[in-house]
């Protein structure tokens, strides 16, 4: 099936054919690089030879007739046909990538001599700001879990934490006993990579997990528990989407009236920080980011948030 232009189809016109002659076979070679060698996914995999095939079939009856003839010039016509027909910022720039890392492969072999992807730019992508609750709304969720039960204690630590140390959702869920320093006030947490980094512990967040490992953590034990800091009802380390349903509950108690998804919770540890006067280079540390341009995309939430509140409540902003 072909478009209107009589290009190759568009992702939702069903699967995507085989790649042409000519380029099949550099396909198929590279994707078994890229799953025994890098270790990428089969879903990963089948994704870029979802792509791969789609960008083969365009070159192929626009004049390349393999990977060695394509040139910069058939590839713009190819991005500016995927702008043509409306695919969006993030699938232009996911398709670039699957075929940029193919010619570099190329190259990398020998099988070309240049890399025509080389002077080529993707489409500008908008990144979306993350949402985050607000302090008053931040304050509401954590006041929510009462009473003395070992479930009410557990779930008051745990968002006492999660909040104070802007941890993974992955992150929380996999602490350990060992890892949590109560009386020098931090966590050591093993991030992406396995990367070690230290986060302090507000005296919130401390006094909550010195009173759940007292009196709460002790009630959830059974004969087989580990060394896990936060255990569920059967004794073993309490999952991610317990967590999610954990926060998602609370919020909904709390009647904050959205959807309250744990990232927020890390969201909203970044953003008050640096509302607060935090230097960004440390909130980079606490989170875990590798660059520093991640950590900046909180920067705009802020920005965003005065420019909220001076058109709702600078005198020369309302209407007459």
């Amino acid at each position: 099936m072909q478009t209107r232009s009589g290009s190759p189809p568009k992702e939702k016109a069903g699967p995507m054919p085989p790649a042409p002659a000519g380029f099949a076979d550099e396909i198929d070679r590279y994707l078994g690089y890229v799953e025994l060698e890098k270790g990428l996914s089969r879903n990963t995999a089948l994704s870029y030879e979802s792509d791969l095939r789609q960008a083969a079939h365009f070159l192929k009856k626009h004049g390349a007739s393999n990977w060695n003839k394509v040139t910069a010039n058939h590839l713009t016509s190819w991005l500016h046909w995927l702008s043509d027909e409306q695919f969006s910022p993030s699938s232009q720039a996911r398709k670039l990538s699957a075929v940029r890392m193919l010619c570099r492969h190329l190259k990398k072999e020998e099988i070309r001599r240049d890399d025509p992807t080389a002077l080529l730019a993707g489409p500008k992508l908008r990144r979306k700001l993350p949402e985050t609750l607000s302090t008053t709304d931040m304050e509401k969720l954590l006041s929510v879990p009462m009473g003395g039960d070992a479930y009410a204690i557990r779930d008051r630590a745990m968002l006492e934490l999660f909040y104070s140390s802007g941890l993974r959702i992955s992150e929380l869920s996999g602490l350990s006993l060992q890892q949590v320093d109560l009386e020098n006030g931090f966590v050591r947490v093993f991030g992406k990579g396995a990367k070690e980094r230290v986060v302090p512990l507000g005296g919130r967040a401390r006094d909550a997990v010195m009173v759940y490992l007292a009196s709460g953590r002790a009630r959830l034990v059974k004969p087989r528990t580990g060394s896990e800091l936060f255990i569920s009802e059967r004794g073993r380390a309490i999952s991610r989407k317990t967590v999610w349903v954990i926060v998602k509950k609370y919020a909904k108690l709390a009647g904050l009236g959205k959807s309250v998804k744990p990232h927020l919770l890390r969201h909203s540890f970044a953003t008050h920080l640096l509302g607060g006067g935090a230097d960004l280079r440390a909130i980079q540390e606490m989170l875990g980011h590798a660059s520093i341009g991640t950590t900046q995309i909180y920067t705009a939430v802020e920005n965003s948030r005065l420019l909220d509140q001076h058109a709702k409540h600078h005198p020369r902003n309302r209407k007459k």
